[in-house]
């Protein structure tokens, strides 16, 4: 074990429990426990947005994707910081103006219909729980590496870190968690990429030169095609990751903890600097473990390469800043997984239980106390599965839960919004064929199927080719939710699509 790591750990972990000791004392309302009464800034909400975005699949899994795949690891990156375009300028105001807790809100303020709330909601846990799967296998494998601890262990002790956050201190202690590691992340990739770069003489064009030789790839390492050997497959992945943000339901939620549309644009903004800057350093610790760690040291650590960027900082910084880069990278995970769970609570609580099983007459102690024994429940659904994942690249799980968004959710966030003729039919079936076809393409494809033992979760044939089904269960998403409303009886309420256009474009109600 790694005492200096294990000191690091025990900090990064005492620091976030003060943050949630505090924020518990702050958290009486349902207001405080979903949004934390709306009362960040721009700045710290752009922060926070960054440090829930900036996940185990950026850190852990982009720089394993770059250092074993060459430039097709990039495409994580470019994806991931395009798909902010997206949501600054169609997503963030419409939603914030529209809602009040949930993406459901949104929905709900133009189909106040039970069943669009519970579809929505199933819509929000099914991708939390895709995406928390990815965190906790990131967090095995580093915890496994760092202290020996073995990997059930490792993911069972941020298991119960990431419920107790979300528990006792909500949104407040999820936010200023995520506002800390955003930080940390920021600080630790910036020393490892200036150090990197000094490697090749701070010159762009030695440090590509150097790498046609580093690797087993040779000048294929800068080339696209290593991994992603069908182009289907990589505009696949693109899309999911491009359109996948504006549907995810941890990021959506941020909007709702500032005070109006505006701030919520700004808090964009400033995420998509932060962001942009990360992505960029994400090329110098692939390229770095690559050069400085090697192929067969990667793998032989973690078969998926989510270990790279540890063991860079380890060969480059000796054993203080493998400790310091490991511990943040905890913290990363412990900041998203805890984002996660708080959305998945969120929509349980108040869509499914407040709107449809209390029929709105819940009191605020009820739904806080159900979306605290939701957050139990998900927490553990999560570790369960993360187990059957241990051998997954994190990226990729990730890429997964963006294309259940980008299938299930953005369809009806946009007709919502922008399509007059739009009805309830169409919503819930925009949203359960994209949620379906995505799922079920993914179960039957090459990453559960293998026809070799040990190259996926089952062995046998996949019947779906591509690894990511996103240019197949996007489209379907959208026509779901358009032949739903075309065939429907039901006529859309023109009145209320006028009030809607002009209260997400504004703010102010008809």
């Amino acid at each position: 074990m790694n005492v200096l790591a294990f000191s690091l750990f025990l900090a990064i972990v005492a620091l976030t429990l003060i943050i949630t000791y505090y924020a518990s004392k702050r958290t009486k309302t349902t207001s405080d426990f979903y949004t934390a009464d709306g009362s960040l800034t721009g700045w710290q909400n752009g922060l926070a947005i960054a440090g829930d975005y900036m996940s185990a699949a950026s850190f852990l899994g982009i720089a394993g994707m770059i250092a074993l795949s060459g430039f097709d690891g990039f495409f994580y990156s470019i994806g991931f910081l395009v798909a902010y375009l997206v949501v600054l300028y169609i997503v963030a105001e419409p939603l914030r103006n529209l809602g009040k807790y949930t993406m459901a809100d949104m929905i709900a303020a133009r189909f106040n219909e039970k069943k669009v709330r519970g579809v929505a909601a199933l819509n929000t846990i099914t991708i939390s729980i895709f995406y928390m799967i990815a965190q906790l296998v990131g967090a095995g494998g580093l915890i496994k590496l760092l202290l020996g601890i073995d990997y059930v262990y490792s993911v069972l002790i941020v298991g119960v870190l990431m419920t107790i956050y979300v528990v006792f201190g909500g949104m407040t202690a999820t936010s200023w968690v995520q506002i800390t590691k955003a930080v940390l992340l920021m600080i630790g990739t910036f020393i490892i990429s200036i150090i990197v770069f000094s490697k090749f003489d701070f010159s762009i064009a030695k440090m590509f030169s150097e790498m046609k030789s580093a690797t087993p790839l040779g000048e294929s390492f800068l080339h696209p095609g290593n991994k992603f050997t069908n182009p289907l497959d990589m505009i696949s992945l693109n899309l999911a990751l491009v359109l996948g943000t504006a549907g995810l339901p941890h990021i959506l939620i941020r909007f709702f903890t500032v005070k109006d549309a505006i701030t919520a644009r700004k808090s964009v903004v400033y995420a998509t600097w932060i962001i942009g800057i990360f992505y960029i350093m994400t090329i110098f610790l692939g390229f770095g473990a690559a050069a400085f760690v090697g192929f067969d040291n990667i793998t032989a650590a973690d078969a998926a390469g989510n270990m790279a960027a540890p063991l860079l900082a380890q060969v480059l910084g000796g054993d203080f800043l493998f400790a310091f880069v490991s511990a943040v990278a905890f913290a990363t995970i412990l900041a998203v997984v805890a984002g996660l769970v708080l959305s998945a609570a969120s929509a349980f609580a108040h869509d499914f239980y407040s709107h449809i099983v209390r029929k709105g007459k819940a009191t605020e102690g009820e739904q806080i106390v159900a979306a605290r024994w939701a957050s139990i429940g998900v927490a553990v659904l999560s570790i369960i599965l993360a187990l059957f994942a241990q051998k997954l690249n994190v990226a990729f799980l990730v890429a997964l839960a963006f294309a259940v968004a980008a299938s299930a959710n953005l369809p009806i966030i946009l007709f919502t919004v922008f399509w007059k003729r739009f009805n309830t039919t169409g919503a819930v079936t925009g949203m359960l064929v994209g949620l379906i076809s995505s799922l079920v393409l993914v179960i039957a494809g090459p990453n559960v199927w293998s026809p070799e033992v040990g190259g996926a979760i089952l062995v046998g044939d996949p019947l779906f080719s591509l690894a990511n089904p996103g240019i197949v269960s996007i489209p379907l998403g959208f026509l779901g939710a358009y032949l739903g409303t075309i065939f429907s009886s039901k006529k859309a309420d023109q009145k209320k699509f006028d009030e809607i256009l002009i209260k997400a474009n504004t703010g102010m109600k008809n």
